[in-house]
């Protein structure tokens, strides 16, 4: 660790994570009941994400009425906090208790892609997806790709963290070594579902309306012949419904007939796979990023456009 870190202007992060390694120790309804309160906190503060997250959920789900969709968007931000104790765990918590909140569905989907050979899983940004990492990794050394942080000690500790429990991670800027690992028969991980504005970027529809969306899916498959498995994370609270708690890691069966040499249609039947975990887990999506995010030809902002042309509970 370089002895910069040391300065003042990092003390708060420090201050910050040493609370988080303690915060660890505790049950994990503890931890959630925090994440909980974080999330309920950052709802009343960060009104502009709040925004960018209700019409995100307004577009999703059109069949949901004003007030039932503030009530998920409260939830959304409820599992973002809780998504910092996910993030927590996952770097400090120990492998027992790791295993005892660990629930698998699809586990004979990826060990059929294993047998295959190459595999690459496909994941998304859902609340959950840094113990998800950890998760996978403990059936099978991975290889991430993942975006840097542009705080140099966050960058330092995620990186470092990332690649103790993963095995090895790759900077988003440096595919030609996620495709080496795979070629080499290396796990890897994935995930295009953000709004992508590089060259390359296609208009795919995402609930319906099209948004900038990365093909590499298809191409990576195609260079590396590997399978393509969806995996996904999700947090289990326990409810009427499913009274397991802790963190459900699904497999979907590994993609017959891809790629079809069509990248649009590919990265479309990527979309609806993504949209019907989704429709199970609403809240649990990353719906505070702007996946829409483009400006038409009279520049105009795309959410502010929204909100000024739909009856929405958004302003």
């Amino acid at each position: 660790m370089s002895l910069k870190f040391l300065h003042p202007r990092f003390w708060l992060i420090w201050l910050e994570i040493g609370i988080l390694r303690l915060i660890v120790l505790l049950p994990w309804s503890w931890q959630m009941s925090i994440g909980s309160g974080l999330g309920k906190l950052l709802y009343l503060v960060a009104p502009s994400r709040r925004k960018v997250s209700c019409v995100n959920l307004s577009i999703a789900f059109p069949k949901l009425s004003q007030q039932e969709i503030i009530n998920l968007n409260k939830e959304h931000f409820v599992s973002l906090g809780q998504s910092l104790m996910d993030s927590a765990l996952s770097w400090w918590g120990s492998d027992a208790k790791i295993d005892s909140l660990t629930h698998i569905e699809g586990i004979e989907h990826f060990q059929e892609g294993k047998k295959r050979g190459r595999i690459l899983l496909v994941g998304a940004h859902f609340n959950s997806m840094e113990v998800g990492g950890r998760l996978f990794a403990k059936l099978t050394p991975l290889h991430a790709i993942y975006r840097p942080h542009q705080n140099e000690l966050l960058e330092y500790l995620v990186a470092k963290k990332r690649t103790e429990q993963y095995g090895k991670t790759f900077s988003k800027y440096n595919i030609r070594e996620l495709i080496k690992s795979i070629k080499n028969g290396d796990s890897a991980w994935y995930a295009t579902d953000q709004n992508y504005r590089a060259k390359g970027s296609i208009l795919v529809p995402f609930f319906g309306v099209n948004a900038p969306t990365n093909p590499s899916t298809p191409r990576l498959a195609k260079m590396t012949k590997a399978k393509i498995i969806p995996g996904f994370t999700m947090r289990l609270l326990g409810n009427k419904n499913d009274k397991r708690k802790g963190y459900l890691l699904r497999f979907t069966p590994p993609l017959d007939n891809f790629p079809t040499g069509d990248d649009y249609q590919d990265t479309l039947r990527l979309n609806h796979i993504l949209e019907e975990q989704i429709k199970e887990f609403p809240a649990q999506y990353l719906w505070s990023h702007k996946r829409y995010k483009h400006y038409n030809s009279e520049n105009k902002d795309f959410y502010k456009d929204y909100i000024n042309n739909h009856e929405t509970s958004c302003s």
